[in-house]
């Protein structure tokens, strides 16, 4: 991460506070049991990266090279650390 974002975000952010166009790594899922299992199953596991390409709910996202919309409440479950990586 970039010192610059690692000072902005020291800890990590939910999804949809990611700005567009940022990458990150899901550190954890919030929610019920099956709600975080159908997200791991879209690709939001921890560790994966996330692009966040835009929007203001429903949010564009980039994972596993598949671009997927999330509502808002989706994307405020997934916490990610930005990478620094813009895309």
């Amino acid at each position: 991460m970039s010192a610059t974002l690692a000072r902005l975000y020291p800890e990590p952010l939910p999804l949809c506070q990611l700005p567009a166009g940022e990458s990150g790594r899901v550190q954890a899922l919030n929610g019920e049991a099956a709600f975080c299992q159908r997200l791991r199953e879209m690709g939001f596991g921890e560790r994966a990266f996330v692009t966040k390409v835009g929007g203001r709910g429903p949010f564009i996202c980039v994972v596993n090279g598949c671009r997927l919309a999330l509502s808002h409440a989706a994307a405020a479950s997934i916490l990610v650390e930005p990478s620094g990586l813009r895309s």
